[in-house]
């Protein structure tokens, strides 16, 4: 199966798993609140209305016996943004493993792909990045895995006192509004990756069983007034603080 479809056919079962929670037809969506992060002024009413028109998984028709992709809506526009990093870092393992490389890792910005432990080490050490400036930086200790952190710590826009996470709410077309910081742990990186988008919008209680179901495991650390609380899933690695010698 060619390299679009493989991971467009993982795209649309996330988006089955979540009920639309994650959804890379709401590319309409996305381009409108990148502009609102560059204007500082809220996406207008009445196009954002005409882009969440466009958004639905369910007008994508793919043909895996013709390699072919039909968005259904004339208008509609693909943003992979939320899946295609996790993707990339596991094709360049298989490129690794392929030229005798057993042991490596790969960073694509927030994702992180692991084969075989360092010499001489149980495996990687990485950390999970912190929400805010000054905060604990738990390590997680990995081989043969993958781990993605989606939050809004760096991509946000504030308007009118509020803040909106670069993470766009695909039912809502909403940039989301809580802080929260969401860390899983899967087998492969496409998985991790997409993953994380799920529980950032539905949140721990829906979004961590999801995440469990599909062979994963999640962190969900979320700002409230009444102050920080992490949320995990029973089979999220031990975390330690360091660098294991």
């Amino acid at each position: 199966m060619p390299t679009y479809l493989r991971y467009l056919t993982k795209a649309q079962r996330v988006a089955e798993q979540s009920d639309g929670a994650f959804d890379v037809t709401v590319g309409p969506v996305v381009r409108l609140w990148r502009l609102a992060r560059r204007t500082q002024r809220l996406p207008d009413a009445s196009k954002l209305e005409k882009a969440r028109a466009l958004v639905g998984y369910r007008n994508v028709r793919i043909d895996p016996n013709r390699h072919t992709v039909q968005l259904l809506k004339p208008g509609m526009q693909l943003d992979l943004g939320g899946i295609a990093k996790g993707y990339s870092a596991d094709e360049a393992l298989v490129t690794l493993k392929k030229q005798g490389i057993a042991s490596a890792l790969v960073a694509a910005g927030g994702d992180i792909a692991v084969s075989g432990p360092p010499p001489g080490r149980e495996g990687w050490d990485i950390t999970i990045a912190p929400i805010e400036e000054g905060e604990p930086t738990p390590h997680l200790r990995l081989n043969d895995a993958a781990v993605s952190t989606s939050g809004d710590a760096e991509q946000y826009v504030e308007i009118d006192g509020i803040r909106y996470s670069h993470i766009v709410d695909p039912r809502t077309g909403i940039g989301l509004t809580g802080r929260s910081e969401v860390t899983v742990v899967a087998k492969h990186g496409i998985d991790a990756d997409s993953l994380t988008k799920v529980a950032a919008v539905l949140g721990p209680e829906k979004g961590l069983p999801i995440i469990e179901a599909a062979g994963g495991s999640g962190r969900v650390l979320r700002i409230a007034e009444k102050g920080k609380g992490v949320a995990l899933s029973k089979s999220f690695p031990p975390t330690h603080n360091g660098t294991a010698p």
